[in-house]
């Protein structure tokens, strides 16, 4: 049996309703999980995560979703209908407060990172701030003071990925160490890697644990890994939650209802898995094996 968070029935339809409109009118008005991420700003992960009723909507994600499949939010959720009519009728006291917090971020942007930033980016921390305000929103991201770091127009901020944060419906490994925080990289160098990715955004942080990939990935090793891939998109090493437990594997298909989740360590075998008890979060893309000198 899995072990996957199961939301209550209620928020459970929401998910299914607003995953079928989806489905209903992506084609007409040329939607995509991407773009729905974009213009949330989360990632395509996080809005599949929706979809398949692993994460309850919130008012936000609902806003727009519903904006952007052109229904009123009570089509799929009465719930964050009237939730989100109540926030509409704050006291000016609570939207003052609000805005006063998205401008004083937005000074310290102009004053610490204006200058990498551009506007449209600035604006969309700074909203995001003031709907922190309001709701609860759980992030992937570790929080941290980046005002110190400065990256160059040919460089990407890759942060570290809370696996914590993340998994919640999965068991993180004992053994599991976060061994940097942040990394900036060249482009050009993940270009010259052969490395691709849904987008920079999606990049993130995260290291190996244990022997079951030793040769390939070793104990504390850092990787890049790219959370907007969370479906099988061919051979290759992903983060993933099998029956609660958090993996990194390599994935192949067995046949139609099931994967191989492999081991490179020979001393480890391969194990069957039924791919509706995998839950893949990312997908790995480069490994930085460290050697003492």
């Amino acid at each position: 049996m899995t072990k996957k968070r199961i939301l209550p029935p209620d928020r459970l339809a929401e998910c299914e309703a607003a995953h079928a409109l989806f489905l209903a009118r992506k084609n007409e008005l040329k939607l995509s999980q991407k773009k729905i991420a974009d213009e949330a700003g989360m990632t395509p992960a996080a809005v599949n995560l929706y979809f398949k009723g692993l994460n309850p909507l919130n008012a936000k994600f609902a806003a727009v979703l519903a904006r952007l499949l052109e229904v009123p939010v009570e089509q799929f959720s009465p719930r964050l209908a009237d939730e989100i009519r109540s926030l509409r009728s704050l006291p000016a006291g609570d939207q003052e407060h609000k805005k006063g917090a998205a401008e004083k971020v937005m000074a310290m942007l102009k004053q610490h990172a204006g200058k990498k930033l551009d506007e449209d980016a600035q604006q969309k921390i700074a909203a995001a701030v003031a709907e922190s305000l309001v709701e609860d929103r759980p992030s992937n991201v570790v929080s941290a003071d980046f005002s110190g770091l400065k990256v160059k127009k040919d460089e990407i901020f890759i942060p570290q990925y809370d696996i914590r944060a993340s998994m919640g419906h999965g068991q993180v490994p004992p053994d599991y160490t976060e061994v940097m925080r942040n990394v900036i990289v060249k482009e050009s160098v993940l270009h010259e890697k052969g490395v691709s990715y849904t987008s920079q955004s999606a990049l993130a942080m995260i290291f190996g644990w244990g022997q079951s990939m030793e040769g390939t990935i070793n104990d504390k090793d850092p990787l890049i890994v790219d959370r907007g891939v969370n479906e099988f998109v061919g051979d290759g090493i992903y983060v993933l939650t099998w029956h609660g437990h958090l993996y990194i594997k390599r994935l192949q298909f067995f046949d139609e209802d099931h994967f191989w989740l492999i081991s490179d360590n020979e001393k480890h075998k391969d194990q069957q898995a039924r791919i509706d008890d995998v839950t893949i979060h990312a997908k790995v893309l480069l490994i930085w094996n460290a050697k003492k000198a």
